[in-house]
């Protein structure tokens, strides 16, 4: 089947932020997704972005098949490619599109505006460094 690139071996792909301009635009449409970057060791890397362009000229789609951290099977559309020699051998160049992380957020929110009849007798101790501060101001000229 040669609409995906499946990696056999290794371990999981690792995905980086994208922040190039040029990439940030292959993420226009009518959802959020996360554009990521990945890079793989391969022997037939020209090879491969060969069947890219030929799934793109086609106008279909075509998919990185991986397995995740704890060996769940992904699929990941591939958004661009580019094969490149390093010393190392061959690596091709990702960019797939991964749908938002969900991150966690928890949001406190703590009563510390708590007035009571007691706060209101005691002193204001910011009171003493208001007046401080007004005359350190009193120092400056502003010139109209």
């Amino acid at each position: 089947m040669e609409d995906k690139i499946t990696i056999i071996e290794g371990p999981p792909p690792t995905f980086e932020e994208v922040s190039d301009g040029w990439a940030v635009g292959l993420n226009e449409g009518p959802l959020l997704y996360d554009l990521k970057l990945t890079r793989l060791r391969t022997f037939n890397g020209p090879a491969l972005v060969e069947r890219c362009y030929r799934a793109w000229r086609s106008k279909s789609s075509i998919y990185l098949h991986y397995r995740d951290e704890l060996g769940l099977e992904e699929i990941v559309p591939i958004m661009a490619a580019r094969s490149v020699e390093t010393e190392d051998g061959g690596v091709i160049l990702l960019w797939v599109r991964k749908e938002p992380e969900d991150i966690e957020v928890e949001l406190g929110f703590e009563d510390d505006l708590e007035y009571d009849d007691e706060d209101e007798d005691k002193p204001d101790s910011d009171s003493d460094q208001d007046e401080d501060t007004d005359e350190d101001f009193d120092d400056f000229e502003i010139d109209n």
